[in-house]
């Protein structure tokens, strides 16, 4: 059987007041529905059968529900206490913004393009505004799930969801290594570079944008305060929404590249590299723009791209990628965009310098067979040794060994 990866296709939907007003009461009532069994069931439990043979039938008499609204409720808040208890937090209250469908209460039809959900009192079908991308995307699709969602500014959206076939994983010994950052969004090890100043520029402006209107609402009358919520309200998304077209155009041209050379992609894995920026003493400036950094977004791009398209991503740790000469392996002098090597005089772009290192630990464990120095620690993340230096060349200081269960 072939697999499939999931992918989410986003459709604003035409909805009349009337409609509108009934999404809205049901979403209220699912979301009050999602509170109740989260406060009547034990912490613990997130197992959805567990939890329906405890709260299902109370929760359809309580809220009104039909049968597989109840159980959409149940499995919304089983996967919400699974996704709080690998964060270390508590499950909040759910906000009534979004309603899961599955194929017994939503169905899609191509023929006058429209969607049919059950609402709190009703079955509804409504018409999709969609564009040309999002009708290549559906057509000859039979869909089986969906999420309707209210945005912010009032507009509703179905999220349907389609299982994409998957191409098979290209055997290659060929990386293609990628250091990530913030002055350059990335750099490849085939010196392809993607300048971050556009975003840089963009967050700045909005940052700076966003400060005199909160200034002005703070001493200004009460209608200049309401404008300048206002204001507040219609900028909001758009420095977000700026961000993930540049990761998608990006993430698109490193998969196309990779395809077209029959190369696999090697990144560095940076979990937990805000928490450990932070504790550094840094100016206000440099720790806002380094926590609007959106690497993780364009690790998630590259992450489902890779999979449709069958090409195998490498998760390396990053640790000395950019100090470590790429050509000596012995550790240099970064100063900013700048990389010198004082043992074999080495002298290039930082960036550049680190995605070859990158490209290396890549390369070592993409190797068939392995290189037994590398070690699988989850079905996602793989590590390597970056003492691997050792035994290519003499070493400035001794590196440290990562990737080692103790």
């Amino acid at each position: 059987m072939a697999k499939t990866q999931p992918i989410t296709v986003a459709c604003k939907l035409e909805v009349s007041n009337t409609i509108a007003k009934e999404i809205d009461e049901t979403l209220l009532v699912f979301a009050s529905a999602c509170d109740w069994v989260n406060q009547n069931t034990p912490n613990k439990m997130t197992n959805k059968t567990a939890m329906q043979s405890l709260v299902y039938h109370d929760a359809r008499v309580n809220f009104g529900l039909s049968a597989n609204l109840a159980i959409q409720a149940i499995r919304r808040v089983c996967a919400n206490r699974k996704t709080a208890k690998q964060k270390g937090r508590k499950v909040k209250e759910f906000s009534p913004t979004s309603i899961s469908y599955d194929a017994r209460i939503f169905s899609f039809r191509e023929k006058d393009w429209t969607v049919s959900v059950k609402l709190l009192n009703s079955r509804q079908r409504i018409k999709l505004l969609i564009g040309n991308y999002q009708v290549g995307l559906l057509k000859g699709k039979d869909p089986k799930a969906a999420t309707l969602v209210r945005r912010k500014n009032g507009d509703y959206y179905i999220h349907i969801t389609l299982d994409e076939p998957t191409q098979p994983e290209t055997e290659t010994d060929r990386v293609l290594g990628c250091d990530l950052g913030r002055t350059d969004i990335c750099t490849t090890s085939e010196r392809q570079s993607w300048s971050g100043k556009q975003i840089t520029d963009k967050r700045n402006h909005y940052a700076k944008l966003r400060a005199t209107i909160q200034k002005k609402a703070s001493k200004g009358t009460r209608s200049s305060r309401r404008r300048c919520r206002e204001l507040l309200k219609r900028l909001s998304g758009n420095e977000k929404r700026f961000q993930k077209h540049i990761n998608h155009e990006i993430s698109r041209q490193l998969v196309n590249n990779a395809v077209t050379n029959k190369q696999a992609i090697a990144i560095e894995d940076l979990t937990g590299i805000r928490e450990r920026t932070n504790k550094k003493p840094r100016s206000r400036k440099d720790k806002r723009l380094s926590n609007n950094w959106a690497f993780y977004q364009l690790r998630q791009f590259l992450t489902y791209k890779c999979v449709l398209a069958g090409v195998k991503l490498i998760l390396v740790n990053p640790a000395y990628t950019s100090q470590s000469c790429h050509k000596c392996h012995v550790i240099g002098d970064r100063n900013g965009k700048k990389f010198t090597c004082n043992n074999c005089g080495n002298k290039c772009d930082a960036d550049y310098n680190g995605s070859k290192n990158i490209q290396a630990l890549g390369a070592i464990i993409n190797r068939p067979g392995g290189s037994g120095l590398s070690c699988k620690l989850n079905a996602e993340v793989q590590y390597i040794q970056l003492n691997l230096f050792d035994s290519l060349g003499p070493l400035k200081t001794p590196h440290k060994v990562y990737g080692v269960r103790e």
